[in-house]
């Protein structure tokens, strides 16, 4: 009957194990989707502002 503990308990452990780096796993894919959406944003502002100031100095000419 112990043996039989020990197995299941052994078991659950392992399946555990697999799902929390199942878990890990798509955690930083999310994270790294996220941090690639916020650079794209963050690029497109910086273009913008970019863009207006040389519009500004050309104005000033």
């Amino acid at each position: 009957m112990a043996d039989l503990v020990f197995q299941l308990f052994s078991m659950s452990l392992v399946i555990l194990f697999f799902v929390s780096i199942g878990l890990l796993i798509n955690s930083l894919v999310k994270n790294q989707k996220h941090k690639i959406h916020s650079s794209t944003t963050i690029e497109q502002k910086l273009d913008k502002i970019i863009e207006l100031l040389e519009k500004n100095n050309n104005d000033k000419k």
